[in-house]
């Protein structure tokens, strides 16, 4: 057994089958947690009776019932601010941030708070989805074990993506879809050593989710009312054409809204409670004016029962629609402003089904579509806004087919989703994940590359042997200041303790004890070379290291303009070929 665990391909499986029960038994716990902090706030009674997907009867506490948010948020406010404050807002950019930043390391405590502040914040009525939180509770689990199992860096890594994929799986009861969002949006490297540990994990957590949930989909929807598989008309595709631009512009919106609003509760002077007592008191009223208005609660919680009444043409009115859209989008970013915990996944989907929604009562009866129905442009909507949002397409595509079970729209999502996509990147290059961190100074890289050298620091790959020496000392004399046998493999050149440049010693010394006496060592430094902070990543580091054709790194200690008395060591171009090529090695 032991001689089989020194195998770490098996190792990480074994852990990610862990992972899947632990996330997929969460996911379970978290959601009845959920129906019994609902239950409590609308109607007062002990029960973990609730399905999303169902329009609940009216609280039993009538218009007070804009005080429940505000009570929730204040309990949320005091477990965050005391316990965890990770656990604040949507969750996934803290993952992303451990990932590339902390090599996989996420706080057990986070989990725990993470799990009741979002049932608190879900189940009173803040505007949030239940993904974020799972993911963050899966992502925090992963980490957990394998700071205790004490593996790698990038075996950890793979267990904290492993575990947002088994959240995400087990959430929705999207296995594909979950392994998508871990390749997609979290993994710095996919590769057999990594992609199955997320594919074992996501597959048990589904199984786990469908022993208590079902295996029906998230959305169950009527196949008498949809169109039969046929090609669609070249208008239809135009049509699906014009509704992902639409939904680009719809997720930028969100991203630009969400973003803006997160800013003015933190600029507020006032502290973090009345900052949540006026975002929540908002939230009441909004759900309890559009209760006035339709007989509902619209924006409160994950809104899955409005989702399902749109699918069912039960929500068909243009202008009810987009007043849907514009409401959810406040009530999300207002909440996750004032400090609720929950994900905007679930809100994506809401704003999604209305748009396409109101977009297929505006054109089907204009244009006399007949291939295509309102719910079904509702559910391209949904795919487009997640992609735009996200920027992950594949996720996203396939994510809507797994909840929706419709293979008639996979050809229009596609379309619809590249379209969003590639409107909300011209107008916000940042989505709505990366944004918040990217606003703190934080740069996640867009590209999925495919070895965990990326995300090392520059600390661990320099060379720390190294001299410093004075940039008008002669070469010859330099020579003699090195010992008989060098252990150093660079000289850096400093001209008052301001870096010149740097020399690479040769094995041997023959070549630089041909240079004249009369030369410096300042004149035959070689000037292409950046400066980096010894806590900087490697894909942080890359891009710098490409625009400028250097050929070295000099890695400092400090803020400021550098001395050459900060340098902790140097990095050639030759080490970073050989760090990668030995990080292929392992695993």
């Amino acid at each position: 057994m032991p001689n089989i665990l020194r195998n770490p391909l098996l190792l990480l499986s074994l852990l990610a089958v862990m992972i899947g029960v632990v996330t997929g038994v969460g996911a379970v716990v978290f959601r009845m947690l959920v129906s019994l902090v609902h239950n409590l706030a609308f109607y007062g009674e002990l029960s973990l009776y609730y399905d999303a997907n169902v329009f609940g009867p009216p609280s039993s506490w009538g218009p007070f019932i804009i005080l429940a948010p505000v009570i929730g948020g204040l309990l949320v406010v005091w477990m965050v601010e005391t316990f965890a404050r990770e656990a604040r807002g949507h969750g996934v950019p803290e993952v992303m941030y451990a990932i590339f930043y902390r090599e996989g390391i996420i706080r057990p405590v986070v989990a725990a708070v993470k799990i009741l502040a979002s049932a608190l914040s879900i189940g009173s009525g803040a505007s949030v989805g239940r993904e974020g939180p799972i993911i963050q509770i899966g992502s925090a689990f992963g980490s957990t074990l394998g700071q205790w199992v004490r593996v790698e860096p990038w075996q950890r890594i793979t267990m904290v993506a492993s575990g947002a994929a088994a959240g995400v799986a087990a959430t929705f009861n999207t296995p594909l879809g979950g392994v998508l969002f871990a390749i997609e949006l979290l993994m710095p490297e996919v590769s057999t050593r990594t992609f199955l540990p997320v594919v074992i994990s996501a597959g048990t957590a589904t199984f786990i989710g469908r022993m208590f949930f079902g295996a029906q989909p998230a959305f169950m929807l009527d196949r008498v009312g949809l169109t039969p598989m046929e090609d669609l008309s070249l208008v239809t595709l135009l049509l699906v054409a014009g509704l992902g631009i639409l939904s680009g512009l719809g997720a930028w919106l969100f991203i630009r809204v969400l973003t803006r609003l997160e800013f003015f509760f933190e600029g507020l002077e006032v502290n973090v409670y009345a900052k949540n007592i006026l975002g929540m008191l908002f939230i009441g009223l909004v759900m309890y004016g559009l209760f006035l208005y339709s007989g509902q609660y619209h924006t409160a919680g994950v809104g899955y029962a409005t989702i399902q009444a749109i699918l069912d043409h039960k929500i068909v009115g243009l202008g009810f629609l987009l007043t849907l859209f514009l409401l959810k989008l406040l009530a999300t970013s207002v909440s996750l402003g004032a400090g609720a915990s929950g994900g905007v996944f679930a809100p994506s989907l809401f704003m999604g089904a209305a748009l396409g929604g109101a977009f297929g009562a505006l054109v089907i009866p204009y244009f006399g579509v007949s291939d295509f129905t309102l719910s079904e442009f509702s559910i391209v909507a949904m795919a487009s806004m997640v992609a735009a949002g996200t920027g992950a397409a594949m996720m996203a595509i396939v994510m809507i087919f797994e909840m929706t079970r419709d293979f008639h729209v996979l050809f229009p999502a596609i379309v619809a989703a590249a379209l969003a996509i590639g409107v909300r990147r011209l107008l916000s290059d940042d989505n709505i994940y990366t944004i918040k961190l990217a606003w703190r100074g934080v740069h996640i890289p867009k590209d999925r590359h495919t070895n965990m050298f990326l995300v090392r620091h520059a600390k661990e790959v320099l060379s720390r042997e190294f001299f410093v020496m004075d940039a008008d000392v002669p070469v010859q004399e330099g020579l003699k200041r090195l010992p008989e046998s060098p252990d150093s493999e660079y000289i850096v050149v400093a001209r008052n303790n301001r870096i010149s440049g740097v020399i690479l010693i040769p094995p041997s010394l023959h070549a630089l004890e041909q240079v004249g006496g009369h030369v410096t060592l300042g004149e035959i430094a070689d000037r292409k070379w950046i400066l980096a902070l010894s806590d900087q990543s490697m894909f942080e580091i890359f891009p710098r290291l490409a625009r400028r054709g250097a050929r070295y790194v000099i890695v400092v200690d400090g803020k400021g303009i550098p001395h050459a008395d900060q340098i902790r060591g140097i990095i050639a171009r030759a080490q970073i070929t050989d760090a990668v090529i030995e990080n292929f090695g392992k695993g």
